[in-house]
């Protein structure tokens, strides 16, 4: 399992650095276009599809982050009047769940990509419309893997209570 969450910590660590850069570029190319349309009248002709890609690559990357950190979007109404044992077999079911719905839409989002490759579609520069749509299946699969990590996690402190590392999930 330590073998496991160190894979995770050095994905995400890849992640924030993916994130950093791509964020960086969208300015950089947004800035550029503002510029060059109200001072030359110009600009990219690939600047505004590249700039809408790169918002799906940082959105997913950065919903594959939250989970890693245990922040993503998620209800708590049980959790607060649960006592802790039940609490972390709750959190073991929901994970569960999460990651099979993530894995069902990792699944969905490869067939959707694979279907996008072989239509042949451009989406800017001659780059094949599948290739920045691939961030999609990816991320879900990340995610996916990381609501597992975290359920297996809560099922073992709710199996052996005895450990007293409170940790709810993998980070």
């Amino acid at each position: 399992m330590h073998f496991l969450n160190r894979i995770d910590r050095a994905v995400a660590q890849a992640e924030k650095l993916i994130v950093v850069v791509l964020l960086s570029l969208m300015i950089l190319v947004a800035f550029a276009q503002i510029v060059l349309r109200n001072f030359w009248a110009t600009g990219f002709a690939w600047g505004d599809p590249f700039v809408r890609y790169m918002v799906l690559w940082v959105g997913f990357i950065g919903a594959a982050l939250a989970t890693h950190q245990g922040k993503h979007i998620k209800i708590d109404v049980l959790s607060h009047w649960l006592p802790p044992r039940a609490n972390l077999a709750l959190q073991s079911l929901l994970n569960l769940i999460s990651a099979g719905i993530c894995g069902l839409l990792a699944m969905a989002a490869f067939r959707f990509v694979r279907f996008e490759a072989q239509l042949g579609g451009t989406s800017f520069m001659t780059l094949p419309a599948w290739v920045p749509q691939v961030i999609i299946p990816v991320a879900c699969g990340i995610i996916a893997l990381r609501f597992f990590l975290a359920a297996v996690v809560s099922l073992t402190l709710f199996l052996h209570p005895t450990n007293t590392s409170g940790q709810t999930g993998p980070k």
